[in-house]
């Protein structure tokens, strides 16, 4: 297990005053590790999980050499004349089980999709394009080629082969692929557990009264959401005052119970220090300022479980496993305003949950799309916009800023559907630029 001075020996020209947003990613990537605890799950709770071994495929898929259209098979070499076709209809072949029977040169099978094709057949003529008297039919010229229309045996799977690789998600069509293997269940890595607190006097829960200065947490929500699309184990631990005692007993807590801890406020600076001191107190913290808008504070590092110390939450938490990882909990410190929460989630936590889970592909791609409108931007911080992607007339991407970009408008974040990345060196964006983005459709 390396330190957080470790880490940072290992990332040229490291300053935590103004780290860039890939030194953020490295660096997050050097100090998580996965878990290894393993489950064996039925296929239909298997959803989104990460696959704890290769899938090695039993057998080929398809087993057979089989139609893939309703129409005629019948032996390709039969097509070199080039000409129009004229072939006797001599039997008809059904998914499931093998025609009995031999066809001869200037026959044909009327065969359904699915069904195996007999030996000596390699091309199916689809029923539609063919003209049909009595018991002959007529392929027209030049319409195909040998081999069309035909599945091979194994072309989906190979026996012997692996079909899944160790560190996959397990998507619908994966989960699709593991039952046409004929498996019922499959061995998968226990679910990250995640605790979660927000800090702050001034972080009104709901159901409490409004009052002056005071705001309702909605970062709670939020990162309870993202948690629970990626698969996280959540554990919910509210709103935690800022005092010393109450602080201490919510790390200790959360360090036993939890793979990772995520708080939200506490760690800019001028703040009280109440938040950043206990995390120095019981782990080992770095504390940053991102050079990225929004978000900028930040704190990741460590915190021990300390075993003699008590905990209110502990004694009421019979519902939870005890955290098994002697190293104790990853943190992850986030700023306080909403938008940053998200943004630094998406950006940085994000990732290194999912190779804490075990996935082989943390990273999700960016797409390019082309900016309808200009924007500013500063070189030497990597600027994330919520924008709106859609597809233009041609069929292009297009993107467009969501308005108001301020670090705590959430409802512009609400109208977003992906994120504008502008890079760390990159300047202002012109009309009709390309621009990089990161979208949210398919797990928040």
């Amino acid at each position: 297990m390396k330190t957080i001075e470790q880490i940072a020996a290992e990332l040229q020209g490291y300053d935590p005053q103004a780290l860039p947003a890939a030194d953020v990613a490295r660096f997050l990537s050097l100090l998580v590790t996965p878990v290894t605890d393993r489950l064996e799950l039925p296929l239909f709770e298997a959803l989104g999980r990460v696959l704890a071994e290769d899938v090695v495929s039993p057998f080929n898929v398809p087993p057979h050499d089989n139609s893939a259209m309703d129409g005629y098979a019948f032996a390709g070499a039969a097509l070199a004349e080039g000409g129009e076709l004229q072939l006797k209809v001599v039997g008809t072949a059904l998914a499931g089980k093998a025609w009995q029977g031999t066809v001869a040169a200037g026959e044909c099978l009327k065969i359904m999709t699915g069904a195996i094709m007999p030996a000596g057949l390699d091309t199916v003529v689809p029923q539609e394009f063919v003209s049909v008297q009595g018991d002959s039919i007529t392929v027209p010229a030049k319409l195909l080629t040998p081999g069309d229309n035909r599945r091979l045996r194994g072309e989906d799977l190979m026996q012997g082969r692996a079909a899944l690789s160790k560190g996959e998600l397990l998507t619908p069509a994966r989960l699709g692929l593991l039952a046409s293997l004929g498996m019922k269940t499959v061995p998968v890595l226990r679910p990250l557990r995640v605790a979660y607190f927000s800090t702050g006097d001034e972080i009104l829960s709901l159901g409490e009264l409004p009052r002056e200065g005071a705001v309702y947490d909605s970062n709670r929500y939020t990162v309870f959401g993202m948690l629970r699309r990626l698969g996280c184990e959540v554990i919910d631990m509210g709103v935690v005052r800022d005092e010393p005692v109450l602080l201490e007993a919510a790390f200790i807590s959360a360090a036993a119970l939890a793979d990772a801890i995520i708080t939200s406020g506490g760690v800019s600076v001028g703040e009280a220090d109440y938040t950043k001191a206990m995390m120095k107190k019981l782990g080992d913290v770095a504390f940053w300022r991102v050079a990225m808008r929004p978000g900028r504070p930040m704190a990741v590092g460590r915190i021990s479980q300390a075993k003699s110390a008590s905990s209110p939450f502990l004694a009421s938490a019979d519902s939870y496993q005890t955290n098994s990882n002697p190293n104790g909990a990853i943190l992850f410190g986030l700023p306080g305003n909403p938008v940053a929460v998200m943004v630094t989630f998406l950006a940085f936590v994000r990732p290194a949950l999912l190779q804490m889970m075990g996935c082989s592909a943390p990273h999700a791609p960016l797409l390019r799309a082309c900016s309808v409108e200009a924007i500013r931007k500063k070189p030497g911080r990597t600027e994330y916009q919520r924008g709106t992607v859609n597809t233009a007339s041609d069929g292009s991407l297009q993107v467009r800023t969501t308005g108001n970009q301020g670090s705590g408008v959430l409802s512009s974040m609400a109208q977003a559907n992906g994120l504008i990345v502008l890079h760390h060196g990159q300047g202002n964006v012109a009309v009709g630029e390309d621009v990089d983005v990161m979208m949210f459709d398919g797990w928040m």
